[in-house]
Parts: structure tokens; sequence; C-alpha cells
């Protein structure tokens, strides 16, 4: 970011007691328009099904309202995996737009640091291997959570490894991708040695898919998330001035590794929690805070679009794949289709510099 591009983005601020901030018009109606558009879709995807239900009525039921036979459709069948892609979706927007702040590079994500492909690598193990400690593992906490433990896991050996007095973006991502690399080549064997039939468990799960989720897997990702939001939108304030560098953020009194440390541990529990919700779905951590900074016009990816375009996208992506298509699919195929040919865009857009 060059100094016109900062000096173009500040407008006027406002002071409420003891916080300032910078007024944003555009921002906020960007935010508007996608929380919007999210619950329009969100809607859609209970409406449409195999038992075609109005808007109307979808809303109704929501709001608590609603005939007997609604209410068992909506809230016990649709309902889990409508909110589960509106909650991993916001889980992957705001991971993904902390860390490429962080990393100060538009390439970064979860996927790329490999905290998706740990999560991975440990249900993979749980699933193809049988017996002795991994069905202990499976049976007292859960595929979901170990798989949460494998992302956090692997989330702070890239975070120690790439540690030199302090975190460089660069490094940080070289070593993310060599981490990623060793997980995927793990699974890898793991998948070759194994039973067919884990195999084909082990494959359905890996692709990243919202098919027979439950409320009690909907809940733990929604709290976990909540909770992580939070501590997020706590630090925010101490997180800006990282943006115009260390010194600068130094000076105004941040600390910036613990900020900054604090925050990439809340990337890698929001990608952990979505990763053990829905499995490892591709490319929705790199793509939406690329397209809430360039729709909102911001320097940076900005925290709630970028949850939001994540929700969108993910939300968007499942109602496609399960009835726009011949066949239904899982969701990270969709996604997978549509964030291919960004991330091209975005290296071709590089290389153009």
């Amino acid at each position: 970011m060059n100094g016109t591009e900062l000096k173009a983005s500040v407008t006027a601020g406002i002071r409420a007691g003891g916080v300032s901030f910078v007024w944003r018009p555009w921002l906020v109606l960007v935010t508007l328009l996608l929380a919007a558009a999210t619950f329009l879709v969100f809607c859609l995807s209970i409406a449409v099904g195999d038992f075609p239900i109005g808007l109307s009525r979808v809303i109704a039921t929501i709001l608590g309202g609603g005939e007997q036979v609604d209410r068992f459709v909506i809230m016990d069948l649709r309902m889990p995996r409508a909110l589960a892609g509106v909650v991993v979706g916001v889980a992957l927007g705001v991971s993904g737009a902390i860390t490429q702040s962080v990393a100060r590079n538009p390439l970064a994500s979860p996927d790329v640091l490999g905290i998706t492909g740990g999560a991975s690598a440990v249900a993979v193990f749980l699933v193809t291997v049988s017996g002795g400690a991994a069905t202990a593992v499976t049976n007292s906490v859960g595929l979901s959570a170990a798989a949460l433990l494998g992302g956090l896991g692997t989330g702070l050996l890239v975070y120690f490894l790439a540690w030199r007095r302090g975190i460089d973006g660069f490094r940080l991502i070289l070593i993310g991708i060599s981490v990623s690399a060793a997980m995927e080549a793990i699974t890898t064997w793991l998948l070759t040695s194994a039973d067919i039939r884990d195999v084909a468990r082990a494959q359905a799960w890996l692709v990243g898919s919202l098919d027979n989720r439950s409320w009690g897997e909907v809940r733990v990702a929604l709290w976990c998330t909540l909770v992580l939001l939070a501590v997020v939108l706590c630090l925010a304030f101490q997180f800006k001035p990282l943006h115009l560098g260390d010194e600068v953020a130094a000076g105004l009194g941040v600390r910036f590794n613990r900020v900054r440390a604090v925050m990439l541990l809340c990337a890698v529990l929001l990608a952990a929690s979505a990763v053990s919700a829905a499995g490892p779905v591709p490319f929705v951590a790199l793509v939406a805070p690329q397209v809430a900074m360039r729709l909102a016009r911001h320097p940076t990816p900005p925290m709630a679009a970028s949850g939001l375009v994540g929700a969108l996208l993910l939300t968007g992506s499942d109602l496609i794949a399960r009835t726009a298509l011949p066949v239904g699919l899982p969701v990270g195929v969709v996604t997978a289709a549509i964030g291919g040919p960004f991330l091209v865009y975005l290296l071709v857009r590089a290389n153009l510099r």
C-alpha cells in the first residue's frame, strides 16, 4: 500500500468516548448489502428441495411461526445444513482475512499454510487406522474435535518454525507451503495403504461437504466461531496499525508481536473449526477476503465483509451443488471450480506488477 492509496482511503473520523475510528460509508453499505444477500441465499437454500417451501413461510418459521410440517422440514431437516454453510463460510472468510493481513500477501490462506492439511491428515488417520489409540481418540473426542486439534497443532508448528524475533510474511508462507506438502504426503500415504472402504469414507470427508450435518456439529462450530469472533473484535483496533508497519505500530503503543500472535491463533482456530464441521472446503478462505477487499474498495481485507463473502460463497455453492447440477455434488467441488480460476487471476495480476 503506497502513500497515495493510504491518503485516498482515509475519511472523516468518529469519536465515541475514548474510542475513535474512521467512518467509511461505502464499506458499511457493502457490508449491509452482503448481509442481506447472505440472508436471502440462506433462506433460498432452505426453501429449495424435494418439498419446496415459499420464502415467506421459511422466514415465518425461522421467526418462530409456521405450520408444524414446515417447522419439521425447516428446523429439523434443512436448517443444520444451511446454518453450517453460513458458520463455516464466516469462519473461513475471517480466517483468510487475518492470514492475508498478517502475511501481507493475497495468496496466503489457511489452505496454503497447511492448517486444513493438518486437520485432514488427522481425520484421515482416524478414519483409515482402526483399533488401538486411533479408535480410543475417535470414541472419546470425536472425529471433528480431533481434526480441530490437528489443525491447531499444525498452525502452531508453522508459527514457531516461522518465528525469528517476529513473523515475516514471506517466511511464514514458505514454511506453510512446506508443512502443507508434508501433510498432503502423509494423507496420500494413509489413503494408499488403507482398506478401500475406509478410503471411500476418507475421500468423502476430504472433498468438503455439508451433507448430513447435525445440530450437534453445527452448535460446536457456531459457539467456537462466535467466541473467536469476539476475540478478533476486541483486538481489531490494535490490529489495524500493524498494516502501517511494525515501527508505526510500536510508535502507537501496540505490542505488535503479541497482537499478531493472538490474531494468527484465532485464524488457525477458526479454520480448524470450519474444517472439523465441513471438511477442508477449498479456496473459500483465499477468495473471500480478496473479493471483499475489491467490493469495499478497502486497502486491506475487511473482517466483517470477508466473513459475509465467505458465507455467501459457501451457501451459494452448496445451493448450486445440490440443486442446479444434474447430479448432487459435495460443495467443495463447486468452490474449487470457482476458486481455481480466481487463484490464476491473482497470480497473473501479481506477475503483471
